[in-house]
Formats: structure tokens, C-alpha cells, sequence
């Protein structure tokens, strides 16, 4: 009896050490599976997780500097590991701009250069009108070598020191200013450079349309089909940009980007060559400073500042190049930083053979006498009679597929931002039939907006001096505010200097703008696009 019971003693208390030596084995295991650190793929899951950090990549940190998470999810030991999947929702991997990740330097540099020049670049002569060659030509390097300084932050930016990667700009501005505050600042701004962007290049596009449609009938290269209107050539275009963007994800625009910078690059040179070797300068051709309007200190002041403006609103795409470094791969031993600062070099070399040959070339062919539209209605003022039609309808016909083009890469973060509602409520990827029909309802908005508000264009200089500090300012308080250099050093006071002079800008260009609206006036023609 005495036996029995201590044998029975001697099992309990061994069942007990085995029990202890499981669980100490199970904590370790939790440990283990809770120090994991997380790659940029996302983070990894473990049914035996009790404690498991939620990293969502559309949140930002609020608490430090480096990207780092501290948000808990307590799981019970039983729950399987399709729930953990469900409580872990990383939508990185189902959205367009991060779907995928196997980019290269050369995809950076067509995204780059169909990002950085377009229609836009062509009023850069016009701005030369009122601050003549010196200050023209000395603005426009200022502003250059500015916008590539911020551009040379948000690539350095992107990777933080725990590996996390900013690959949206206001993903970034709501890590440095706060959820609330960066995403005020920001958000703006970023929708309206991409999908304000996206109907200017529908008006754009649609309206050259039907000049080279016009072109081509005086010339009896096509039969005469009809005259369509200018709201159905927006629709046309519209259409077959929709059709383009059904391509899925930022990467797989890459080859659509390499024809949008060729055809920019070929008309910006197309044009100025045009123009100074074609027809010759009219005889009262003048380069001395004029300032249009009343002649009081106050209207000059003004037109300068509209001239400033009009030369830094030339420089566009910052709010694109998180996104397309966002589309390379990285590695410890190889951060993307490297790469995405060769392809910046690259294709700023070869925006800036186009920028400023067009600025100084286009005010050397017409000087003081250059219109407030650009390059394309100063040929057909001065040279519409004895010009080459034909000429200017190549120039038209590249303009018009590089609008196209350029369409599909500042549409892609409007597509991200509709996708991410969409799944943060299905907790799913959006399937093909969502995508496309997300896609046509943008076409649908943007055609909408081009019809209802055809003079939009006329207020460019008003939401771009608001959207302006995305480019010049932004970026330098950003990393003020993540990268924390010792204060009163060299970085910091560059920073600070370049951020609040960005933030000056900004608000002088947005007074000017109101200024010439009270004073000018715009024609507000609702519903009634013209050509």
C-alpha cells in the first residue's frame, strides 16, 4: 500500500515537471516568434503567437523616428493562424503602387523623366517676359538645383533605419508632422498634383486632339467625318487613357512611362527647334523686361512674382518618387537609395536638355512678344499663315500620346487610394472586375470635372502655389524631423532655411494668383469647354 502510493507520488510529480518543462518550452517558443523582425514584405505570422505586433503599412509612427510599431494584438493560444491573418492586415502586397516589387533602374528613369517634363515646361518662355535673360535664366537654375536637393531627401528618406519603407509621400509626411497634421498638409496637395494633373492632361490632350484633327483635314490627308466637339474629344481621350490604365500596378507602366519620355523629350526639342530656325523672329522682337497691366509698383511686383511661379511650377513629380523607389527591391547590402539616386541623375540630365533650351530658345524667337499660353499659340500667332502645319501636327501628334501616357503614372496613387477603401473593408484584395471598374469610375470623375470646369487651367497658378511646398518645402522639414541632425548644425540650418523659404514662396505666389484673378478677371464658362 505504502508502494503503490509513493510509485503513484512519484508519477504525479514527474507529470507535473513535464507539464512546467512544456510550457517553459511554449514561452520560449512565443519569445522566439514575438523577436522576429519584420521585413519590408511584411510581418510573420505564428499560431503560437500570444503577443503579435499589427503593422499596417498605410500607418505611420507617432512615437519615434525610425518607423518602428507598438500597437498589440493579443491572441490566444488557440486561435488558428487564418484568424492571426485576418487580425494582421498588410495590404502592401494587393496595391498597385507596392504590388510589386521587382523594379529597376531603367523603369526609374522612364517613370522619372514621364513624371518630371510635360506640357507645362512650355510656358517656361513666357516667365523670361518679365525677368529678362539674367533673371530668368538665373531663377531657372535656382529652382532646378532646389527641386533636386528635396528630390536627393526623399530618396535618402524612403528606407528608415529599421528597414521600414515610405512608399507613399503622405505616408512619410505622416510619420514626420503627426497623423492629423501630415495628412492636412499633404494630402491635398498630393491628390490635386495627381489627379488635378490628370485632368489637365484630359483637357490637354482633348483639345489637341481636335487641332490635329483640324490640321489634318486642311491639309486633305483625312476625309472629313464629321466635326466632333470639344467635349467629345475629351471623351475620346478618355476612353483610350481608361483602356491604358487597366494595366495593374505601377511596374507594368513602366514601358508605357519609356513612351512617355521619349515623346517629350522629342517634342520639347521639336518645338524650340521649330521656332528658331522656322520663319525667323518677328521684326519688333524686343528681350528687355515689360510688365503687363496697370503701371503701378504694386502690378510689377506681381508680375514677377507670377513669373517666379510660373518657372517653379515647371518642376513636377515629387509626389511620385516615394512611389517609384517603392518599386524596387531592397536588401540590407543594397538599399534602394543608390539605385534611385543614379536614375534621378539620369533622367534630371536629360530634363534639364529640354527645360532650358525651350526657355531661353522659345524667348530668343519671340521675346517681349511671347503670349501668356506657351510656345504652341505663339507659332500659330506669328507663323500660322507661312508656317509648316504639318510640322506643328507632329508636334500635336507626339503631345497627345504623351498625355496619354503621362496619364497612367499620376493616376496610379488616385487607383492606390481607391483600392485601399476598398480593401480595408473587404480585408481582401480587390479582384480584376473592382480594378477596372475603380479605374473607369476615376475616368468617369475626371471627365466629369474637365466638362464641368473647363477653366480650370486658368486657376493653375493658384492651387499650384498651394500645392507648391510639397516640392520646395515639405521635404526639408521632413527631415528635420526623422532624420534629426544636430541642431544649429550645417544640415539643419540648409534645411530649415530652404523649408521656410519654400513656405515664403508658397504664399507670395498664392497672393499673386488672387491679385491677377481680382484684377484680370477668368472667364467662367460652366459646362461649355472650348478649344
Amino acid at each position: 500500500m505504502w508502494n503503490t502510493s509513493l510509485i503513484h507520488l512519484m508519477q504525479q510529480e514527474d507529470e507535473e515537471k513535464q507539464i512546467t518543462s512544456n510550457n517553459s518550452n511554449k514561452e520560449s517558443s512565443v519569445e522566439e516568434c514575438s523577436s522576429n523582425s519584420v521585413s519590408h514584405h511584411g510581418p510573420t505570422l505564428s499560431r503560437f503567437s500570444k503577443s503579435i505586433t499589427r503593422i499596417n503599412p498605410l500607418e505611420v509612427d507617432t512615437h519615434g523616428s525610425n518607423g518602428d510599431y507598438d500597437t498589440k494584438i493579443t491572441v490566444d493560444d488557440d486561435v488558428e493562424e487564418k484568424n492571426v491573418e485576418e487580425l494582421l492586415f498588410n495590404p502592401e502586397a494587393w496595391l498597385p503602387i507596392t504590388e510589386s516589387r521587382n523594379g529597376n533602374l531603367y523603369y526609374c528613369i522612364f517613370h522619372l523623366i514621364s513624371s518630371g517634363i510635360g506640357i507645362q515646361s512650355l510656358a517656361l518662355p513666357f516667365a523670361f517676359v518679365s525677368l529678362g535673360w539674367i533673371w530668368g535664366t538665373m531663377w531657372l537654375s535656382i529652382a532646378f538645383i532646389w527641386q533636386l536637393y528635396t528630390i536627393w531627401l526623399l530618396v535618402r528618406l524612403h528606407e528608415s533605419n529599421s528597414g521600414y519603407r515610405y512608399s507613399r509621400y503622405i505616408q512619410l509626411a505622416m510619420s514626420a508632422f503627426g497623423p492629423k497634421l501630415g495628412k492636412m498638409l499633404a494630402l491635398f496637395p498630393v491628390m490635386y498634383l495627381s489627379g488635378g494633373s490628370c485632368v489637365m492632361l484630359l483637357i490637354t490632350g482633348g483639345t489637341t486632339m481636335q487641332k490635329l484633327h483640324q490640321i489634318l483635314y486642311e491639309n486633305g490627308l483625312i476625309a472629313h467625318t464629321g466635326s466632333l466637339t470639344t467635349v467629345e474629344w475629351y471623351l475620346v481621350f478618355i476612353c483610350l487613357a481608361i483602356a491604358i490604365a487597366q494595366l495593374p500596378n505601377l511596374n507594368s507602366v513602366a514601358w508605357v512611362s519609356l513612351i512617355s519620355a521619349i515623346t517629350a523629350l522629342v517634342y520639347c526639342s521639336l518645338i524650340w527647334v521649330l521656332f528658331v530656325t522656322e520663319g525667323g523672329r518677328p521684326s519688333s522682337t524686343e528681350f528687355r523686361p515689360v510688365f503687363k497691366g496697370p503701371e503701378t509698383e504694386l502690378s510689377r511686383v506681381m508680375t514677377v512674382i507670377s513669373a517666379v511661379g510660373v518657372i517653379s511650377f515647371s518642376f513636377r513629380g515629387h509626389n511620385l518618387v516615394l512611389e517609384i523607389q517603392g518599386t524596387l527591391p531592397t536588401s540590407p547590402k543594397d538599399p534602394t537609395h543608390r539605385r534611385m539616386w543614379k536614375g534621378v541623375l539620369v533622367s534630371y540630365a536629360m530634363i534639364a536638355l529640354c527645360l532650358f533650351p525651350v526657355a531661353i530658345g522659345g524667348f530668343w524667337a519671340y521675346g517681349t512678344l511671347m503670349p501668356k499660353a506657351g510656345l504652341l499659340n505663339a507659332y500659330g500667332k506669328f507663323h500660322g499663315n507661312h508656317g509648316s502645319k504639318l510640322s506643328m501636327a507632329v508636334i500635336y501628334f507626339f503631345l497627345i500620346i504623351n498625355s496619354l501616357c503621362s496619364f497612367q503614372i499620376y493616376a496610379m496613387p488616385v487607383f492606390d487610394n481607391f483600392e485601399l477603401r476598398v480593401v480595408s473593408i473587404r480585408k481582401k484584395p480587390c479582384t480584376g472586375w473592382m480594378r477596372t471598374g475603380l479605374r473607369i469610375l476615376f475616368g468617369g470623375l475626371a471627365f466629369l470635372i474637365s466638362v464641368a470646369f473647363p477653366f480650370l487651367p486658368l486657376l493653375s497658378q493658384l492651387i499650384g502655389g498651394i500645392a507648391l511646398p510639397v516640392t520646395f518645402a515639405y521635404p526639408c522639414f521632413m527631415w528635420i524631423s526623422i532624420k534629426k541632425p544636430d541642431p544649429y548644425g550645417s544640415m539643419w540650418w540648409v534645411n530649415l532655411v530652404l523649408g521656410c523659404l519654400g513656405i515664403l514662396l508658397s504664399v507670395v505666389l498664392v497672393i499673386a494668383a488672387i491679385y491677377n484673378i481680382a484684377t484680370e478677371g477668368i472667364p467662367v464658362h460652366f459646362f461649355h469647354p472650348k478649344p
